[in-house]
């Protein structure tokens, strides 16, 4: 199976696609890159398979958690933090406007197809 590595912004949905993913057997890890200073924390810590990043826009953001203390220069200042791990992404998925369950089952057909190649 696929080891993956989810990494993203805050409120992106990474901790439930990662509890997702670990209870179908992938062997997951959830990099907290967004708080670190290392471009390639995420290459270090985990080695994976795949890369997944997700994103999410300051207004969804605030929807999900509506007392949230912090502002957008927050979100440019992680994204700034993730810009290696997005470039060397091999998903990308905006959770901005879907809803768990859809970004779920984009996450599954991308895996199930990655693992499908010779």
């Amino acid at each position: 199976m696929l080891r993956v590595a989810v990494v993203g912004p805050c409120m992106s949905g990474k901790s439930e696609l990662v509890s997702a993913l670990r209870a179908l057997g992938y062997p997951t890890h959830h990099v907290a890159q967004e708080h670190s200073y290392v471009p390639a924390m995420w290459q270090r810590m985990t080695s994976p398979d795949v890369l997944i990043y997700l994103d999410v826009d300051y207004e969804a953001v605030r929807a999900r958690r509506p007392s949230i203390s912090w502002g957008p220069e927050r979100l440019q200042e992680q994204a700034a933090r993730l810009a290696h791990a997005r470039e060397h992404c091999d998903l990308y998925v905006d959770t901005s406007k879907l809803s768990v369950e859809a970004v779920r089952a984009r996450v599954l057909a991308f895996l199930q197809e990655r693992e499908q190649e010779p």
